[in-house]
């Protein structure tokens, strides 16, 4: 139960810190390198996020099935297939490592 409420939690703060964007900057424009910084900040938040979840365990460093999952899957994307399909495959790959014991 406490998971839940901090997922709520989580997930309103993230749309009152979304929607301060708009209200607090309004129509004025964003100099230039702030503007830079702002574009980098997902995709280097999205990219910490898989590092994480792909080689974090139980305070260790882990490498199993899931790095081949992850690779499957960014050479789909560097391939040009669409996103659904590369995560489709990361998920198969993972998940046939994972049946084989590996």
């Amino acid at each position: 139960m406490t998971v839940w409420v901090i997922v709520a939690v989580v997930g309103m703060v993230t749309v009152l810190f979304k929607a301060a964007g708009p209200v607090f900057v309004g129509s004025r424009v964003l100099p230039e390198r702030v503007g830079a910084v702002v574009d980098l900040l997902a995709p280097v938040l999205l990219t910490s996020l898989v590092v994480t979840q792909t080689f974090g365990g139980e305070g260790e460093v882990t490498v199993d099935a899931r790095l081949p999952g992850v690779a499957a899957g960014a050479l789909a994307v560097w391939l040009r297939a669409p996103l659904v399909a590369a995560m489709v495959v990361a998920a198969v790959v993972t998940a046939s490592l994972r049946a084989l014991g590996l």
